[in-house]
């Protein structure tokens, strides 16, 4: 259970990235995580959290975060790395896209 000590306190937590799914449904949920960030009339950043059930590999989204946290330990910045962009590379990419935005 990912809890508030799972997620702050024990260094023991593992997060898997990418996470360990079929590749038809990693490839659906980054379809369905585009698609929820488009109707709510997303900009610049989130993070679309899905459960995927063992019993049926169903999806099921969970939340839109808007405001995902940005810290050393936290996911958004963490997963962005796993997909070769650095930490200042990304505020820098934020940074425009505000920018952009109120053009």
């Amino acid at each position: 259970f990912y809890d508030f000590d799972a997620k702050y306190n024990d260094n023991s937590t593992k997060l898997n990235i990418p996470a360990e799914l079929p590749t038809a449904t990693y490839e659906k949920i980054r379809e369905y995580a585009v698609k929820a960030f488009i109707a709510m009339d997303g900009s610049g950043l989130s993070r679309v959290d899905f459960f995927v059930k063992n019993s049926d590999g169903s999806i099921v989204l969970n939340e839109i975060n808007t405001m995902p946290g940005f810290t050393n330990i936290s996911m958004y910045p963490k997963l962005w790395d796993a997909a070769g962009i650095g930490y200042s590379e990304l505020l820098d990419e934020l940074i425009k896209l505000g920018l952009e935005r109120v053009k």
